[in-house]
């Protein structure tokens, strides 16, 4: 008489020896090159929207590290759910193009300057970014003839500013309107294990002062650190070479 337990033991020893076989012949993929400058190194996003011009136009592709801020669920396509934590954990410093999922939206990346770590203090006066009470160090620029970039007629002149973390990190950004939506804030306090983000495209953008539509990120949706653009089309799907090779 065969037993119920004789009949599910070969069954099972089968499905071990598939599982086997199928990770014997994953091993090359695996360890190949492409899977693991993929998958551990950089990971190739491309810029849909406006919200980090002029630093990220719409139509550049962005390399971002991902060893920068160490792996954890976010890291990986297709993690399970369960995972937690990041190992190799590290935080972002401010200035840092961060790729991140949107606590609200976990299902999408984002990609916006961080402004803001733990502990932290910020706040919009008057367009102007504060931190820790200190307004942030900003030198305004020629005025830019790109109303396009703010939703605005393509030959409205647009403000520009150069900013200034206290680390010295240095860029671009754009202020479309006076007395913008988020040019005056309430201050922001960066709670444990988040960090806070703005757009360069300061009027035109979704960010950490939206708190019902992102807020404040977790460390733990990290993605990576955008790097360098490596290709960039126009509207017209033609090549921007001038744009081939920025690095932050």
């Amino acid at each position: 008489m065969t037993t119920l337990q004789d009949t599910i033991r070969p069954k099972a020893k089968s499905r071990e020896w598939k599982a086997i076989v199928v990770l014997i012949l994953l091993i090359p993929v695996l360890w190949s090159p492409p899977f693991l400058f993929r998958f551990f190194l950089y990971q190739p996003f491309n810029i849909p929207s406006g919200s980090m011009q002029p630093t990220l136009m719409v139509g550049d592709y962005v390399l971002a590290a991902k060893y920068a801020y160490g792996y954890d669920r976010y890291s990986f396509p297709y993690a399970p759910s369960w995972i937690s934590g990041r190992i190799f954990a590290a935080e972002p410093d401010y200035g840092d193009i961060a790729v991140f999922r949107s606590p609200k939206d976990t299902s999408v990346d984002y990609v916006k300057r961080v402004v803001g770590l733990p502990g932290d203090r910020i706040q919009m006066r008057e367009g102007q970014l504060v931190l820790n009470d200190k307004p942030v160090t900003r030198v305004a620029l020629r005025d830019f003839a790109g109303g396009s970039a703010c939703g605005l007629e393509a030959g409205a002149k647009v403000k520009r500013w150069r900013e200034t973390l206290p680390n010295g990190a240095s860029y671009l950004t754009y202020d479309c309107i006076d007395n913008g939506y988020y040019d005056n804030t309430n201050v922001y306090t960066v709670p444990p294990g988040h960090f806070f983000v703005l757009g360069d495209n300061r009027d035109n953008s979704t960010d950490s002062r939206a708190m019902s539509a992102m807020g404040f990120v977790p460390m733990d949706n990290l993605v990576g650190r955008a790097t360098r653009i490596f290709w960039s089309l126009n509207a017209n799907g033609e090549p921007r070479f001038e744009r081939l090779g920025k690095v932050w």
